[in-house]
């Protein structure tokens, strides 16, 4: 498998992603500058976390209009799979390959923390690891993952089984403080209609390794490795 990690100004997850990316794929993956338009033909982008332009204007409004961006909108709708995590997600919305927006956490306050997803579907090469229903645990860290979008659009995500992961406790029940900023229906992460497309806000790169603590992220990148490889 080829993998390509796209790099902003004011990214700080891409090398996290890399060193994950490597382990999984022995090989390493072509780390793309946001101003390279053109770069070479591989299985899957990544677009990585922290805080791309600084998160002046709307998290990710700038980097989504990054030269680059044109390039990875229609790889995606050639059906390359794109992977955004945290503010990656966040910029995957601003340019409309994913529903939804991405909003103030409900506290207004930056959460750091470990928190809880259950797998909501296994029907993607992001998921097809994982067990349908598991509870895993994998690390956030965000301002602005406050997931919200209309009743038609929440309902044809639900419809048409869009909802990756959601916020749950470590028993797989949901309230009570599991969901960390206020998400619409507890969304951790959201897949496109054509299910090659994945954000979420959490990070698996960073439970990717047991020195980090735990391999619940890692069964991600394994995954993609073995259904792109």
């Amino acid at each position: 498998m080829k993998a390509a990690v796209i790099v902003f100004p004011g990214s700080n997850c891409d090398r996290d992603v890399q060193v994950g990316l490597r382990q999984s794929m022995g090989s390493e993956p072509l780390m793309v500058w946001h101003r390279d338009a053109h770069f070479a033909q591989v299985d899957l982008i990544v677009v990585p976390g922290g805080f791309s332009y600084g998160d002046y204007l709307r998290s990710g409004a700038l980097a989504s209009l990054s030269p680059v961006m044109g390039e990875v909108k229609a790889r995606a709708d050639k059906g390359v799979p794109v992977l955004g995590i945290c503010n990656g997600f966040q910029v995957l919305t601003e340019c409309g390959l994913l529903l939804g927006v991405l909003m103030r956490n409900a506290g207004l306050k930056f959460v750091c923390r470990d928190v809880y997803l259950q797998v909501e579907t296994t029907d993607s090469v992001f998921t097809g690891a994982y067990g349908k229903d598991a509870v895993i645990r994998i690390p956030i860290g965000h301002h602005d993952g406050n997931f919200f979008a209309d009743e038609n659009t929440l309902k044809r995500l639900r419809d048409e089984d869009c909802i990756a992961f959601r916020y749950v406790n470590a028993d797989g029940s949901r309230g009570n403080g599991a969901n960390p900023n206020g998400s619409l229906d507890d969304i951790a992460g959201i897949l496109n209609d054509k299910r090659n497309v994945l954000g979420l806000m959490p990070h698996p790169e960073r439970l990717s390794d047991p020195s980090l603590g735990g391999n619940d992220g890692r069964l991600m990148f394994d995954g993609l490795v073995q259904a792109l490889g």
